[in-house]
Formats: C-alpha cells, structure tokens, sequence
C-alpha cells in the first residue's frame, strides 16, 4: 500500500480511500473494518437519532483503535419547511402526507405486501429525543458529534458552517460533500478541511453532473484544499482515475454495500451482485430528494401512475411503510437499495478489508501502467 497524499496526512490512515457514510449501512462494523484495513471508515449516521448515534461513536471506539468519521445529513430544505409552516405559510405534515397514503397502500394491494402494524413503524426513541428527520433532529445529532469529538465529520448534504468553531475547538476535521463547484466554494468559505465532489454516478443523492466532468472543475475551484472524488468509482481503475482528474482521495461507497460487514439485508447484497451497469435510475421516491437508486417496482410505479413525490422528510412518511413491508417479504424488486452505477463491476460479497485492499492494489497498478506510456 504505496499510494499517499495529503489526505493521508490529515487523517492520519495509510491509504486515502474513505468509506462513503451511506445511512443505515455504513455501521460501526463496516467503518472499523475500513478503518483498521488503513482506510478512513465513516458511520452513515444520517438516520440515527441522538441515542442511537452515540452508541455507534461508542461502538465504533470499541472495534477500532484508528481514525474514523461521521456523516450527517443537514438539509436546508427541512429548515425552510420547519419555517414556513411556523409561518403559516405551509401546509402541516398530516396535510402533506395524508393524500398519498392512498397511493401507497393502492402499490401494496397491488404487490401483494402486507402493510405492517403502524406501531412497528415507530422509531425507538427517549420521550426528550425530537422526530426523526426533522430540523430538531438534525441540530441534536451535530451536538452529539461534537460532544462525542469525533476525528472526523462529513456533512453528506448542507453546510457544516454554523458549527465550525466548535469542531476546530475540539479538532475535528471537517469535510462536505457537494454537487456544483458553487457549493464547493461555499463550503470552503466557512473553513471545511476537506471537499468530497460526488458526480451524478454515484448512488444516494448526488450531483446532476458527470463524475469525470466534476472532480476538475471542483479541483480547478478550491484545489488548495484536498479533494476526494466520488461517484461510480468501484474499483482501483476508477481510483487512480480520480487522481488524474485532481482529486487526492477517493469517497467509496458503492463497493462496500456488498461486504459481509454492511448493514443491510442479504437480499439488498444479492441485488448489487445481480445488477448491470444500467441497473439505477434517478428517482425521488424514496426521500423526496432525487437520488440514485437500484430500479425497483416502486421507483417505475411513480413514473407509471405520473405522481409528484413530497418533499423530504414528508416523502420519507409515505415510502417508508412500503420498503418495511418489502424488507419483512425479503422483495429485493421492491426494496434493492441506493447504490450507483459501479456495480455492475461487483461480482461477489466479501470481507471489507480484501476490498480495500484490492482497490488499493489495482488503483497502483493502474497509475504504474499509465506512466508507462511516456517511457
């Protein structure tokens, strides 16, 4: 394991390849696993509530003894929304969310699930904790991850702005993920360490621009900061692609969906092995945000009945009973998952550790060969 750069330096790990924080899969068993194999594992923590992300910082601890991150999400839309409805000036909840329950529950008759017990779907949470996903919940995760004083925060959507005084004060290092080379300067400006510019090919929300057209403009931009690319890289030979476009690191995640420590179910795994290179569509219809996921029945029903999807977090509220249900039937045509389009490139499930370091491997082997041509 050769490969170093500044990334290294900044996070103190041996190869600049980081986990992507995907929410819900990037546990502490998969962070660590990445985290002692000499990347940088990063705990998708966006749906955690306070509680339940402290015992993960906790775990994580407990299962390494190197660097690792966190991602959040911080949405200014659920912000704006919070507002307008103090305002008045939009429709609460219950309003928004009421109309399409119907359509959700039309989609399970048709599918034949079971819709599951409305109690089941209640999230486990202390009485003082706020509602999942609401703008309460995000600000009450930002507090645990500076209490907890993490090595490393990434926010995977918003600016991390507000709170970087007190990251700096406890020596956290400070990352965002953007889409556009204006959000990329806007985040430099509020002190970020780091910028991960994630292209449209990557899975979960992203940028509507192309990978190999974004990580140079981003670099060309703010390039006195370090850069990770990201997007569709699932193997070494993308790795050392995003090195020639700039980047000093890369930010994976596809490729660790289907590892034995990934917290998602084995039906999901089995999708990502199954799938092809056009086996992802961009749709909204699982946050509310668009998205890269793997096509499922779900995703082509909104397109087919011509509905317009929520906003997040209330989109959340409908898709929600829809994947329970499809995960308790084990219905990988109706639940696959978020993954981008490098997964046509898996072909196994395997340990974490022997995919980094295969990456790592071929990623060297990759940039030999390309100065090789000028031999």
């Amino acid at each position: 394991m050769a490969m170093k750069t500044r990334i290294c330096d900044l996070f103190g790990i041996e190869v600049p390849v980081l986990l992507a924080g995907m929410g819900g899969a990037s546990t502490p068993e998969l962070a660590a696993a990445v985290s002692n194999a000499g990347g940088l594992g990063v705990l998708g923590a966006a749906g955690c509530g306070p509680k339940q992300l402290r015992e993960w910082i906790q775990r994580t601890r407990s299962l390494t003894d190197k660097p690792f991150g966190v991602d959040t999400l911080l949405p200014a839309s659920v912000r704006r929304a919070r507002d307008q409805q103090q305002a008045g000036e939009a429709p609460s909840p219950a309003e928004q969310v009421a109309p399409l329950q119907g359509f959700a529950q039309q989609f399970m008759d048709e599918f034949g699930l079971e819709a599951p017990d409305p109690e089941s779907l209640k999230v486990t949470r202390d009485p003082d904790e706020p509602l999942p996903l609401s703008a309460e919940f995000f600000e009450a995760q930002m507090e645990v991850v500076i209490e907890e004083q993490v090595p490393v925060y990434v926010s995977g959507l918003g600016n991390p702005g507000p709170w970087m005084d007190r990251f700096k004060a406890n020596g956290t290092k400070v990352g965002a993920v953007v889409g556009k080379v204006k959000h990329a300067v806007q985040v430099k400006s509020s002190g970020v360490d780091f910028i991960v510019a994630q292209g449209h090919d990557g899975g979960g929300h992203n940028s509507p621009i192309g990978t190999m057209a974004l990580i140079p403009q981003v670099v060309d931009a703010v390039g006195d900061l370090p850069i990770l690319g990201a997007g569709g890289i699932g193997d070494g030979r993308g790795v050392a692609a995003a090195f020639m476009l700039g980047a000093e690191g890369v930010w994976v995640g596809s490729a660790f969906l289907a590892s034995d420590e990934a917290g998602i179910f084995d039906f999901q795994k089995q999708a990502i092995v199954d799938a092809e290179e056009d086996g992802t569509t961009i749709s909204r219809a699982v946050t509310g945000k668009p998205a890269r996921i793997i096509r499922s029945l779900w995703t082509d029903y909104w397109v087919r009945e011509g509905k317009e999807p929520l906003t997040m977090p209330y989109q959340g509220m409908i898709a929600s009973p829809v994947l329970a249900a499809a995960n308790r039937a084990q219905r990988g045509d109706i639940n696959p998952g978020f993954a981008g389009q490098g997964i046509g490139m898996v072909k196994a499930v395997r340990p974490a550790a022997e995919i980094l370091r295969e990456m790592v491997y071929s990623a060297e082997q990759a940039l030999q060969r390309a100065s090789n041509l000028y031999r």
